[in-house]
């Protein structure tokens, strides 16, 4: 099995069209969790500049974090940014059993479950998760996220 699809690492290279095509939608300007190899914004953090502990003020924000242990970590910075007015639109598993996804996912906007499942990166095969994408813009008003499905793009 390619080790995109094991624990071996926590780094799932977003789609290239599925980005472009929520690209389209927001205008993003920053990827605080990418590397030179996959950052999709002229503007990105890397693990060493650790964009947990940055600012993200004034960006409009895509996240695709390390689904790893940390990821928690970020889904949390994501929902305290949007509190400080910042954009931040998350490619995330739909692991709706964890801890973040109800104390800061159903804190979203809106949630779009993706229908199928992505093939991330350059892998042979789709990823063993179902996807979703978290919309997170400080505006949700204490309501319950909308909730839609988004057509697989690949």
């Amino acid at each position: 099995m390619d080790v995109h699809y094991s624990s071996k690492t926590d780094d799932w290279a977003t789609p290239q069209c599925f980005y472009d095509r929520l690209n389209a939608e927001f205008s993003f300007t920053l990827d605080p969790c990418a590397d030179k190899h996959n950052a999709k914004c002229s503007r990105y953090f890397t693990k060493e500049d650790d964009g947990l502990a940055r600012e993200w003020a004034g960006e409009r924000v895509f996240m695709n974090p390390p689904y790893g242990r940390v990821i928690g970590e970020w889904i949390r910075k994501a929902y305290e940014e949007s509190l400080k007015g910042v954009l931040v639109v998350a490619l995330i598993p739909a692991r709706t059993d964890t801890r973040y996804w109800h104390d800061y996912v159903m804190r979203a906007k809106e949630i779009r479950l993706v229908k199928g499942r992505l093939r991330f990166g350059d892998g042979r095969n789709s990823a063993p998760f179902p996807s979703a994408v978290v919309i997170w813009d400080g505006d949700s008003g204490g309501k319950m996220p909308a909730l839609s499905t988004m057509v697989n793009y690949i």
